[in-house]
């Protein structure tokens, strides 16, 4: 690595983000220990950290390093950074920031770095906006190299615990680009948010984990790397990104690398490999690792049995999962014999090497005596919520109430209801469309002193605005707002959004959408689509486009196919084929292959252009992508395989049925028939009669011209054949009914 020439840093934005959460700190704000600053070069002495990430501070905001006074001007560079230090020492940092943005020149970068990193402990949103003011200063200034590597290893825990997990992979990343491995603390909250996110967070925190533990390796002396090498609490995070991907080889890779390493398995690795099993649909091995924690003398803990009910939920099995509840009522101790049981009964998949390495307990199978729990434990409010919430996925509504009513009468304070599982009542009663009772329940909530908190109102909001009661939901938010003192966040604008879009008030959609952005609250990627929805079903493809533009310049958010689609699907609906096949074009070119809903799309916007020609080319590349490859055949640059779905093959054969393109028509009712979808030849028959049954019955056209008409000729009397209308295949005449009182001839050969 070149350390004399860094590498260029990335385009800054000045988008804040918001804090959503208050963090918990890290450690003291005293420098680390000198070990956690490592250079990959141990011949030269640690230099100063490079930091090179994208910039979030809000130059609109006062608190922006935008002014300067003349007093502070005039002042010697040594006293204002002696000034600084000791406000900094006192931990003043209100009044130390007001220093910093009055200077002229930059600070000392011991006064930086300790700037950065005290407000990083604040945890708070101005706080964090503040120091990523500083970041982007430094970078402006191209001495990003006066900090650190304490303070943006502090700065990367606070972003991350605040929900602003990218900006917080990217200091890492600069980190280890500059040549240093930051503190464990410091990387595996950044890996543990990567890994509990959607979209392609764990494969990203697998990334980060990579990129860390391969500089690690390069180090031959350990206590170098100390201070950076993953503890227990890091492999659980990393363990947890694959079990959120169910990727089982990568578990086992990662979990025998902590052995070997030293790091201890606890409790909550086996809590992650339970979700594992989920993922993978191994019901057999739960047992198991309940098993495996007993015989290896860990520390049982609720978590744990609650992790082993919600697994049953998960697979449906409410029934093994009501056995656990009542047993652990009961005060028994012998789980693991009701859940061996319960394997006896269902046997599992028994193959698979991997998990036979991972839980060498199960390899004997029923073998061994099934050991017992070491005290008894009742269950508490949450494992029997998450029960409840079984009971809600199937609908049982009566049973979600009857289980509240049990609850209520507990001796244990542990075991009775609390704002959780009265919400997953409302829960279940919204879906079940029972508004009144469910504000009954909001209502009693208030009576017994369990206050409703923010998720509550929103499943409520979710409930009017799909019952179209956008009236109601609008009440609702003044209730939520001035009753209860609780703001609306994101989750509650999109649900408004999505509401006003169910009762085509593509305005009201805007407004909601304005109205969050002017309260200080971040879009995400469900807001952007979701408005670009409203704009596509109303016909308005430019605010559409607007909107995908402005998504695409927000650095919280990552576009995906879902808004891609969105803007397709905005062109299609009014006919605008070729802005619709641009918008795919650009697609490919920034790493997204069509998918079927594309593509259904695009069907649908051919049918309504009438341009059959494009439908032809439609098909064509449709048809590639269902040919199923050889290993050898399949390259990066190749797009995924593709199974079409009904509603774009019938699009697809209704345009080719009515343009008497009968040979592509037969080519997409075999794909139809070979995926198992069942055409409608009722529909085709309609057409068909409709629209050809006159076709090729002029007794005066030339022979030239009956020459010319003799392959559409055998495609059109295939296509009869496949309807089950008379043709040339049964070698006789045809004649339909007359219609509106004229004979016509048929088109037989």
């Amino acid at each position: 690595m070149n350390t004399a020439k860094p590498p260029p840093p990335p385009s800054s934005t000045s988008s804040p983000f918001p804090i959503l959460q208050t963090l918990t700190p890290l450690h003291r704000v005293s420098p680390l220990p000198s070990s956690t600053i490592i250079t990959t070069f141990t011949s030269k002495p640690p230099r100063q950290f490079v930091v090179l990430v994208q910039s979030t501070a809000d130059h609109t905001n006062p608190t922006s390093v935008s002014f300067i006074t003349t007093t502070t001007a005039t002042t010697p560079h040594h006293s204002l950074n002696q000034t600084l230090l000791t406000l900094l020492r006192q931990r003043k940092t209100e009044e130390a920031w007001l220093t910093y943005v009055q200077c002229t020149q930059l600070p000392s970068p011991t006064c930086l770095s300790r700037l950065v990193s005290q407000l990083s402990y604040q945890n708070t949103h101005q706080a964090l906006t503040r120091a990523q003011s500083i970041i982007q200063r430094l970078r402006n200034e191209r001495q990003l190299h006066r900090l650190d590597a304490n303070s943006l290893g502090l700065l990367a825990v606070s972003a991350a615990k605040a929900g602003h997990t990218l900006y917080a992979a990217s200091l890492i990343k600069s980190m280890l680009r500059s040549g240093y491995l930051p503190h464990v603390k410091a990387w595996s909250a950044v890996v543990s948010r990567l890994a509990a996110s959607g979209d392609d967070g764990p494969l990203e925190a697998l990334k980060l984990f990579d990129s860390v533990t391969r500089r690690i390796h390069r180090f031959t002396d350990a206590t170098l790397v100390a201070d950076s090498r993953p503890d227990t609490a890091a492999y659980n995070a990393v363990l947890n990104a694959c079990a959120n991907l169910g990727d089982t080889k990568r578990f086992l890779q990662v979990f025998e690398e902590m052995t070997q390493l030293g790091a201890e398995p606890d409790v909550l690795t086996y809590n992650v490999m339970i979700k594992l099993c989920a993922r993978v649909d191994r019901k057999d091995l739960l047992v198991f690792v309940l098993e495996r924690i007993l015989d290896k003398g860990i520390q049982l803990c609720m978590t744990t049995l609650h992790s082993l009910v919600a697994a049953y939920v998960g697979f449906g099995d409410l029934e093994t999962a009501e056995k656990l509840v009542q047993a652990m009522r009961e005060g028994r101790q012998d789980l693991c014999k009701i859940l061996r049981d319960v394997n006896s009964e269902n046997p599992g998949n028994n193959e698979g090497y991997i998990f036979d390495k991972l839980l060498p307990n199960s390899v004997e199978r029923n073998n061994s005596e099934p050991p017992l729990l070491p005290k008894a434990y009742a269950p508490d409010s949450r494992i029997y919520t998450t029960l409840m919430k079984g009971y809600m996925k199937e609908g049982r509504v009566t049973d979600t109430v009857r289980m509240l009513e049990a609850m209520r009468h507990q001796d244990d304070s542990t075991s009775q209801p609390d704002h959780v599982t009265y919400t997953t009542v409302v829960s279940a009663l919204v879906k079940a469309g029972s508004m009144d009772r469910a504000r009954q329940v909001l209502a009693e909530m208030t009576r017994i002193g369990v206050p409703a908190n923010r998720v509550t109102y929103n499943i409520l909001l979710k409930g009017y605005c799909e019952q179209l009661q956008i009236d109601k939901a609008k009440e609702l938010v003044r209730e939520m707002v001035d009753d209860e003192g609780i703001v609306p966040d994101v989750v509650s604008y999109n649900t408004l959004i999505d509401g006003c879009i169910l009762v085509d008030d593509s305005a009201g959609a805007l407004a909601y959408f304005n109205e969050m952005r002017a309260r200080g609250i971040a879009p995400t990627k469900i807001s952007y689509t979701t408005l670009m929805k409203a704009f596509a079903l109303s016909g308005q493809p430019k605010l559409a486009n607007k909107v995908f533009d402005e998504m695409l310049r927000d650095p919280r958010v990552k576009v995906d196919l879902v808004a891609w689609n969105m803007l397709v699907e905005a062109h299609c609906r009014l006919g605008l084929v070729e802005e619709a096949k641009k918008t795919v074009q650009r697609m490919r070119e920034n790493g997204f292959y069509p998918n079927v809903a594309t593509y259904g799309s695009l069907a649908n916007g051919i049918a309504l252009a009438r341009k059959p020609g494009e439908a032809l080319l439609l098909w064509n590349e449709v048809k590639e992508r269902c040919v199923v490859k050889e290993e050898g055949e399949i390259s990066k640059s190749s797009p995924p395989p593709l199974k079409p779905d009904e509603g774009l093959l019938d699009t697809l054969a209704d345009i080719c049925v009515r343009a008497a393109f009968f040979r592509k028509a037969l080519e997409i009712v075999a794909c139809m028939e070979e995926n198992g979808i069942p055409p409608n030849k009722s529909k085709y028959t309609r057409i068909y009669v409709e629209m050809h049954s006159r076709m090729f019955t002029s007794k005066h056209a030339s022979k030239a011209r009956q020459d010319r008409r003799s392959e559409r000729k055998r495609a059109a009397e295939a296509f009869k054949f496949w309807l089950g209308l008379p043709n040339s295949y049964y070698g006789s005449e045809w004649r339909l009914e007359p219609i509106d009182g004229d004979d016509y001839a048929s088109d037989s050969v």
